[in-house]
């Protein structure tokens, strides 16, 4: 089962993976919502799944999707090299995490891979799954100390939209007040909060 938001990469991923007899792409989806409908349905061996999806990204997805779908190994397949988002993938029970500027050879063999019940990571993603468990268990800030400077790196995964809600929040407006502002719905406002809130490390709007 392919997940991805972009219709052309689907396509071209899908045309890619049929070249191989050994693989049959049974079907494909473009959120959150509809892969977990889809992976219930078709059950698949192997779900590939993007991060960056409309709504609820692909990490936030996983638990859904592997009680959809108990059997199946997924695979992420994304453009974000964050290890927060990589570390992240592996809690919510990613078998493997893998770039998009991987080769076509090479993603066949990571399914395969999966499919022995190996865990597959981007080379490029080692190092910093490594660096994602050295911070983990790094000691937890005094309660009551200032929190530590924004890193730019923290801004540099955000998305435009992310930006703009986090820039509302900033100036204290409520998800109400953001999704007049912005012309989006309450719940979408909601879901991009989450987003900001795992990807700056912080617990609540507060901080």
């Amino acid at each position: 089962l392919v997940v991805d938001d972009h219709t052309l990469f689907r396509r071209g991923l899908t045309a890619l993976l049929q070249r191989d007899p050994q693989f049959e792409v049974v079907g494909d989806a473009g959120d959150a919502g509809q892969a977990q409908r889809r992976a219930a349905e078709l059950q698949p061996d192997v779900v590939l799944l993007d991060n960056h999806l409309p709504g609820v990204n692909g990490v936030d997805a996983l638990p859904a999707l592997r009680e959809a779908a108990p059997r199946a190994k997924v695979l992420m397949l994304t453009v974000s090299e964050d290890e927060r988002d990589l570390a992240a993938a592996l809690r919510g029970g990613a078998c493997g995490y893998l770039l998009k500027t991987i080769e076509g050879e090479a993603l066949s063999k990571a399914i395969r891979r999966a499919m022995r019940g190996e865990s597959v990571i981007a080379e490029e993603m080692t190092g910093k799954l490594v660096a994602a468990y050295r911070d983990a268990a790094a000691p937890q800030a005094t309660p009551g100390a200032p929190p530590a400077p924004l890193a730019p790196s923290r801004l540099a995964v955000m998305s435009p939209r992310e930006l703009d809600i986090l820039r509302c929040i900033a100036r204290g407006q409520a998800n109400k007040e953001i999704a007049r502002a912005l012309g989006i719905a309450e719940a979408t406002v909601k879901i991009h909060v989450q987003h900001i809130l795992r990807k700056l490390a912080v617990s609540t709007r507060v901080h």
